[in-house]
C-alpha cells in the first residue's frame, strides 16, 4: 500500500504543505507527490490513500477565473490549468479500501469566515462516492499571496503522520 498527494498551488505555499504532509505520511508508508497538473486521473491500485490540497480561492476551490486572478498577482501555475475542482469531478469509481483526505491554504486573516477549499474538496469527494479517512485540514499563510506561518509545516508533518497512521490501521484490517 501507498500514498499518493495531488496539490495545486498558485505561489508555492500549498505544495510546500503537500511536501510536509507527505514527509509524515512516509514515516508509514511509500508516497508519491504531484502537482495537480501533472496527476493521474486514476491512482494506482497500490495508492489507496489520496491526499488533496489546494489554496482556498473566494471561499472554496479555484475556478479557471480566481486562477487568473492569482497568476495576475504573480502566481506561477496558469489560470487554464486544471484545478482540483476539475480532478476530483473526473475521478472514476474506487475500490473499496482507497480513502481521501483533504487540506488546504488560506490566509489566517479569515480563518474564522466560512469557506474552505478542504472542506469544498471534501464535500465533492463524498458527492462522487469516494470515502474520507479524516477531517479536512487548513493551513495558514501571512497574507494571499504567503508566506507560511511560523510552525505550519511542523503541524503539516504531524498531520500527514497521523494520517499515514490512520490509513495503515485501516490497511492491516482488511
Amino acid at each position: 500500500m501507498s500514498a499518493l498527494i495531488v496539490f495545486e498551488t498558485s505561489f508555492g505555499n500549498t505544495e510546500a504543505v503537500a511536501r510536509a504532509v507527505a514527509d509524515g505520511v512516509a514515516r508509514h508508508t511509500r508516497v508519491r507527490v504531484v502537482s495537480v497538473a501533472d496527476a493521474p486521473v486514476e491512482a494506482s491500485d497500490d495508492e489507496t490513500l489520496v491526499v488533496v490540497g489546494g489554496p482556498t480561492h473566494a471561499f472554496s476551490m479555484s475556478r479557471e477565473r480566481t486562477r487568473r486572478d492569482a497568476q495576475e498577482r504573480g502566481g506561477s501555475a496558469p489560470h487554464e490549468s486544471v484545478g482540483i475542482r476539475e480532478w476530483i469531478s473526473l475521478l472514476p469509481a474506487d475500490h473499496a479500501d482507497r480513502v481521501y483526505a483533504t487540506f488546504d491554504t488560506r490566509a489566517r486573516a479569515v480563518q474564522h469566515l466560512p469557506g474552505s477549499a478542504a472542506h469544498a474538496a471534501a464535500r465533492a469527494l463524498h458527492r462522487h462516492g469516494h470515502r474520507t479517512i479524516a477531517e479536512p485540514a487548513s493551513f495558514y499563510v501571512a497574507d494571499t499571496e504567503g508566506p507560511l506561518l511560523p510552525e505550519e509545516l511542523t503541524r503539516a508533518r504531524a498531520w500527514g503522520e497521523t494520517l499515514g497512521r490512520a490509513a495503515a490501521e485501516a490497511w492491516s484490517r482488511t
